[in-house]
């Protein structure tokens, strides 16, 4: 087979999974218990609530128009990954609404369940370059001119408008909490799909024994290093600062290599949320 006709054949089936559990997780579970989702189909759950209109056509009538307006500026492949994310979703949406069934009516179990599949679905769906429309796309118009605004960041801004919004309208404001719960549980499924567990570390190591420190860590934990030249600000000596990135499992390993060699080394420690290169994620891998 092709290569390209095997790589739009997985980005596509990709994408009808995803959406298969975002629609799951909506009407089976957040849906049954008034639990608003941010986004356009917040908005047509408000609708959907106000007038009975279903919730699917409502989020196609509302994305027609932000697809169009942005069907340039994005690009093409994009724009129909997207198109087709968001039509598979709404449809899907719809007709799981045919079946009279409700996972549970525990509105915290609803926020919490509910939040794992559609954060799957949705984890899924953004692995192929794809979103479902929606706050996404009006998201990436105000990134252009508001830059100094990070993109999560405005999306959760949005999405905390339209829960507000709900709140109000319809004075349920114990839906709209557990619709934050819902909301927090799925943004971290999703950074979960794209990413992964975080399973490293990246150190800094500011000491007076960098070669002896570096010794250590290459004999006894296996990895690689780097030397940054540093100066102190206060002192004005300059020094080898060490820069390596281990698993978070050594970390204790390296605080014990660092108290016995220079007890008064800085170790400056933090999360990577990826890793390409040799004892890690080959390079090549396309995620």
């Amino acid at each position: 087979m092709n290569k390209s006709i095997l790589s739009h054949t997985l980005t596509y089936g990709k994408i009808v999974i995803g959406s298969v559990l975002y629609a799951a997780g909506f009407q089976f579970f957040t849906y049954p218990n008034s639990i608003i989702t941010g986004g356009v189909t917040g908005i047509a759950m408000i609708i959907n609530y106000l007038t009975a209109l279903p919730v699917g056509v409502l989020s196609i009538v509302m994305n027609i128009p932000l697809f169009a307006v942005s069907w340039k500026r994005f690009g093409a492949h994009f724009m129909v990954s997207s198109f087709v994310g968001m039509m598979l979703c709404s449809v899907l949406v719809d007709v799981f609404s045919t079946v009279d069934f409700a996972a549970t009516n525990q509105p915290l179990l609803a926020a919490i369940y509910g939040g794992i599949i559609k954060g799957f679905g949705l984890g899924i769906i953004y692995t192929t370059g794809a979103t479902t429309g929606g706050v996404d796309i009006v998201a990436k118009f105000l990134r252009v001119k508001y830059q100094h605004i990070n993109f999560g960041t405005i999306i959760l801004l949005l999405d905390a408008v339209i829960i507000f919004a709900f709140a109000l309208i319809f004075r349920r404001y114990d839906s709209a909490m557990y619709s934050i719960i819902f909301m927090f549980i799925s943004s971290k499924v999703i950074d979960f799909v794209l990413y992964g567990a975080v399973n490293s570390k990246v150190c800094y190591v500011i000491t007076d024994s960098s070669v002896e420190i570096k010794n250590a860590i290459v004999g006894e934990l296996k990895r690689g290093v780097t030397f940054l030249h540093g100066e102190g600000a206060w002192s004005g000596k300059e020094k080898d600062i060490i820069l390596c990135v281990i698993k978070s499992r050594q970390i204790v390993e390296l605080k014990r290599i660092i108290k016995e060699i220079d007890a008064g080394s800085f170790l400056i420690v933090s999360d990577s949320r990826e890793v390409f290169g040799n004892g890690f994620t080959y390079i090549g891998d396309d995620k």
